[in-house]
């Protein structure tokens, strides 16, 4: 069967879930809700794209390809997915090396060859009456009932339509359906598709999976991590940069996590797997376990008696609970477990106690990490209290203009709030240098203003101190900020003269 030369969407269709079968995805914004904060970066070129515009995006991309290749509109979106969207690559793959070997890796029937590529039909399946068999359903129906693709494979309608049916609602594949004969890793192209599915909730979740899986392989495109945002963040070129969407979600572009200043995307990937895998049980183990003198493995003790043998098939190593010495020399003349200076049992102490301290230094840092975290979503909620002061003060014959110093201060208290929770992943993995002592002189001086001005914000407000407030207020979180400023500088100083050395 020929492929069109057509995309799978029309111009208006975003396919996304979540629009309606007969309507476009409305996208508003809450001006009222929306918390936009200045980004204080150097300048990072982006764009806040629809779900419709991302898919006019895509159709572009493919016909631009296309006036260089005229190859069909679906085989060049097959290509171009293959190579992530890396149009260049795709070019260069198509011009300068074996053109067979780059279809065949890219699992389509190079359309300039197709007449000699096609398999031949399986003579046995078809009649002289113009009926064929089925291979899936073994029903012998008219040959107008069967389709197939390039590689010669054929079936009937209704098995087409249940294959393409399961593969796009039950398995979420989209960009790469293989043919639905056994062994045959060919590719089913778009137009196919839209042709033998008949069902617009089957339709629309394949166009959903196109569209994704084109944001999600192209390097330079990102969906707003915010939920029930559909929006997408384009690039010029990809760096980790903060990016604000219109819903008033600000991330990093690189990773896809809240904007994370000073701590790079690298460093808190692994501070994100530690918490995820230390945070919930560190507490717990702390105070009801202890490391296996020789081979460190986690043990609790579950009964009464100190006589402990190692659980880990390797090691089998017998000691004592109370001194973590080895058990051999208990209940002989040699038992000294009662004494401190029992030099076996010395070291496995120390050894245990480096564990622990280890333990406790990423517990200092996860607390206060958590501390900021918590205090944000705290702050985050002064803006409807703040909103109500604003309108108190309004009462007091100041100004609307007079009052925005209220929700400056805390647009920058939580900015603060932020930049320190992402200062104590920073120094947890920091070695201890010159540079690391006036990195935590800094921090110190930033979380003592900031919690200095919640408690200003938290206060009531009257008559009769309202001036005092005012004052107040204003004067730190100009502090604030001038303090987050200065300490940030100092971190991008340290990135590009090299002072910053890690525990791995």
């Amino acid at each position: 069967m020929d492929s069109e030369d057509e995309t799978p969407f029309d111009e208006g269709d975003s396919g996304n879930e979540s629009s309606g079968d007969d309507e476009d995805f409305p996208m508003e914004t809450d001006s009222n809700t929306t918390k936009e904060r200045p980004l204080d970066v150097d300048e990072y070129p982006f764009e806040v794209l629809t779900t419709e515009e991302i898919v006019q995006h895509m159709i572009d991309s493919i016909k631009e390809v296309n006036t260089v290749v005229e190859i069909p509109a679906t085989t060049t979106r097959i290509l171009l997915n293959h190579f992530k969207w890396d149009k260049e690559k795709l070019m260069e793959r198509f011009y300068d090396t074996d053109q067979d070997q780059l279809f065949s890796e890219a699992r389509v029937i190079n359309p300039f060859k197709k007449g000699a590529l096609i398999r031949p039909k399986p003579l046995k399946r078809t009649s002289p009456s113009g009926t064929e068999e089925c291979e899936i359903c073994f029903l012998v129906l008219p040959s107008s009932m069967m389709t197939g693709l390039e590689c010669g494979h054929r079936f009937c309608t209704q098995c087409w339509g249940g294959y393409l049916t399961t593969k796009i609602m039950e398995e979420g594949v989209g960009q790469t359906i293989a043919c639905a004969a056994h062994g045959c890793d060919i590719l089913v192209d778009d137009a196919t598709v839209m042709r033998l599915v008949k069902d617009s909730k089957v339709r629309l979740k394949y166009q959903h999976l196109i569209t994704n899986s084109f944001v999600e392989c192209n390097r330079l495109l990102r969906w707003c991590p915010s939920p029930d945002c559909n929006n997408v963040i384009k690039v010029q070129y990809k760096e980790c940069h903060p990016v604000n969407c219109k819903c008033g979600h600000v991330f990093c572009f690189s990773c896809g996590e809240n904007w994370h200043d000073p701590v790079k995307c690298d460093i808190l990937k692994k501070w994100i797997k530690k918490c995820d895998d230390d945070s919930e049980t560190s507490n717990w183990i702390a105070a009801n376990t202890k490391e296996c003198p020789k081979c460190n493995v986690t043990i609790e003790k579950d009964g009464g008696c100190n006589h402990m043998v190692c659980k880990n098939q390797n090691c089998k190593a017998e000691f004592c609970w109370v001194c973590l010495g080895p058990w051999e020399p208990h209940g002989s003349s040699w038992y000294n477990c009662n004494r401190y200076d029992e030099e076996e049992a010395k070291v496995a102490r120390d050894a245990h106690e480096r564990s622990r301290a280890a333990l406790q230094r990423y517990l200092f840092y996860c607390n206060r990490y958590m501390n900021h975290m918590q205090s944000l979503k705290f702050e985050n909620k002064l803006y409807a209290s703040v909103k109500e002061k604003m309108e108190e003060m309004q009462q007091h014959n100041m100004s609307w203009i007079e009052v925005q110093f209220l929700r400056k201060a805390v647009d920058i208290l939580c900015q603060c709030r932020q930049t320190l929770m992402y200062t104590y992943v920073f120094a947890y993995y920091l070695r201890r240098s010159n540079q690391s002592i006036l990195f935590e002189d800094n921090q110190r001086d930033l979380e003592s203003a900031t919690e200095t001005l919640s408690e200003y914000l938290e206060r009531e407000i009257t008559s009769g101190n309202l001036a005092d407030i005012k004052q107040k207020v204003q004067d730190k979180y100009r502090y604030c900020d001038s303090r987050r400023k200065v300490l940030l500088e100092h971190v991008h100083e340290g990135y590009e003269r090299e002072w910053w050395e890690y525990f791995e």
